[in-house]
């Protein structure tokens, strides 16, 4: 085992494709699949499982690259204080649901600990793909919610693949509207109120279930209905067509400017949001920074 070889799984990992990890370390796509078969037979496990969609990591290989990342980390420590070598570039990378406090909490990371050099990673996605995202390793973090009609599911999904879910704060379903609509001086709305107004939500893809939906009371029929894939979209649609959509109620008039308010939504249900990570892979020391981060988002 060679500190070459380690640094290879830990890039094809991240890219999560051996042909582009090939790419960006500048080798042939057969010398990196002979270096990484190397090494699982040396090691005695599969760290790669191999099928017609690609590569994935095993149950295993994350347990190796959880190691395999500390040792590379520490050896550029070593090379950084003694042979004065330039800092490898620093990697994180972090899935979510469109929420505007996991892009502030990013914005922070970047600000506080980002070097000269570094290569982050923000993905606002669907809901499966950041369970599959976490699982391969190719975030260290996700970002989803649970609720009373989606937990059975979503925790099938997270145990089968070995991730934890860890409670961020509950909140409130609310409606997000643009400060024009009729409905921005109420205090509170019913989802009557809501019938002749557009009902925009977030597009799940292949996996488009009402479990795997971003809004809370998903199930919930609606004679207008618009599906979006990303956050811009769906706010430009909240204050040109007066839409809706229901949500946390946690806003960043830093990001999304004071045009788009949130309104409490009448109703028992409540979202318990979190993060979810390896359940015996602990966190690096910029995941940790991140989810301090998104502590003080979500209070701000």
């Amino acid at each position: 085992m060679t500190l070459q070889q380690l640094k290879y799984v830990i890039e094809v990992a991240n890219q999560g494709s051996i042909n582009e990890a090939a790419k960006r370390l500048f080798i042939s796509q057969p010398s990196l699949s002979n270096a990484i078969r190397d090494l699982e037979e040396e090691m005695q496990i599969v760290i790669f499982e191999r099928s017609n969609k690609g590569i994935s990591v095993s149950k295993e290989g994350a347990e190796f690259l959880s190691y395999a990342r500390q040792v590379v980390e520490q050896a550029e420590l070593l090379e950084s204080r003694y042979l004065n070598a330039k800092p490898s570039p620093q990697h994180f990378s972090v899935s979510t649901q469109h929420y505007a406090f996991a892009v502030n909490a990013f914005v922070s990371l970047v600000q506080e600990y980002g070097q000269d050099e570094y290569e982050f990673a923000l993905r606002e996605t669907k809901t499966y793909e950041i369970i599959e995202d976490v699982k391969s390793l190719r975030s260290e973090i996700g970002i989803i919610y649970l609720n009373e009609f989606n937990e059975k599911v979503i925790n099938k999904l997270l145990k089968e693949a070995n991730l934890q879910f860890n409670s961020l704060f509950t909140a409130k379903p609310h409606i997000f509207i643009s400060i024009r609509n009729p409905l921005a001086k109420q205090a509170s709305v019913t989802t009557q109120q809501l019938q002749q107004y557009p009902y925009l939500s977030f597009d799940q893809g292949e996996y488009n279930s009402f479990h795997f939906s971003e809004e809370i009371l998903s199930t919930i029929t609606h004679r207008k209905s618009i599906r979006v894939n990303d956050r811009a979209t769906l706010f430009n649609l909240l204050i040109g067509l007066s839409g809706y959509t229901v949500s946390t109620g946690v806003l960043s008039a830093d990001l999304n400017g004071n045009e788009i308010i949130a309104v409490p939504l009448e109703s028992e249900e409540s979202m318990n949001v979190g993060w979810i990570s390896h359940r015996n892979i602990s966190l690096s020391k910029l995941g940790l920074v991140y989810i301090e981060a998104l502590k003080q988002a979500v209070l701000s």
